[in-house]
């Protein structure tokens, strides 16, 4: 069992390098995104006084870049614990007790929320595919491209979820990561999972 469990920790480790990569990865699409918007401020201004620089792809592609970083980012935003948290009672409770919490969110939400997220984009997407989808807009750009992230980027979720769940089971089970890399807050706190619940 314990085998199985370092094995399992070892995957989550994985997946959390990939978690981090997109993270990186997308940092730099937001200087992108910035960097277009304030070209299209620009463009938009020297429209004004005669100079034709402005266009739909121009916006688009900002949009788009705007929904990959939103899409690609939240695995990563998972794993560092940056999400929105509504913490009334849950700050207050035992460690164990908010492992428990976090295990059963991700199994119970998390992953089932990811799979019916999927499953309802899929026809979207794969419609977007089969007519090769482009904005209606006067040069606008392919949609069928962007559509195809929110299958993506939901699967990257199931599989970052799976990775904190993985790591909830090895603390809960004392196969914690001790002295690894995955995640800062958890390590420092790993000595508190067996406290009072």
């Amino acid at each position: 069992m314990r085998l199985w469990m370092q094995r399992m920790l070892r995957l989550a480790c994985r997946i959390d390098g990939l978690s981090d990569r997109l993270g990186r990865a997308v940092a730099w699409l937001t200087i992108i995104m910035i960097g277009l918007g304030a070209l299209n401020a620009l463009a938009r201004y020297l429209n004004r006084v005669g100079l034709d620089l402005a266009s739909n792809a121009y916006i688009e592609a900002q949009w788009y870049l705007f929904s990959a970083v939103f899409l690609l980012g939240a695995a990563s935003a998972l794993r560092e614990d940056a999400h929105v948290r509504v913490d009334v009672i849950y700050g207050r409770l035992a460690e164990r007790t908010r492992a428990w919490i976090d295990l059963l969110g991700g199994v119970l939400f998390l992953i089932p929320f990811g799979v019916v997220a999927i499953v309802v984009s899929w026809p979207a997407v794969s419609s977007s595919w089969q007519i090769l989808e482009v904005s209606p807009d006067p040069g606008g750009l392919p949609r069928y491209p962007i559509k195809t992230l929110i299958p993506i980027a939901f699967a990257l979720v199931i599989l970052q979820g799976l990775a904190q769940i993985l790591r909830i089971v090895g603390k809960l089970s004392g196969s914690g990561p001790e002295g690894s890399d995955s995640d800062a807050a958890s390590a420092s706190s790993s000595s508190d999972l067996g406290g009072e619940v």
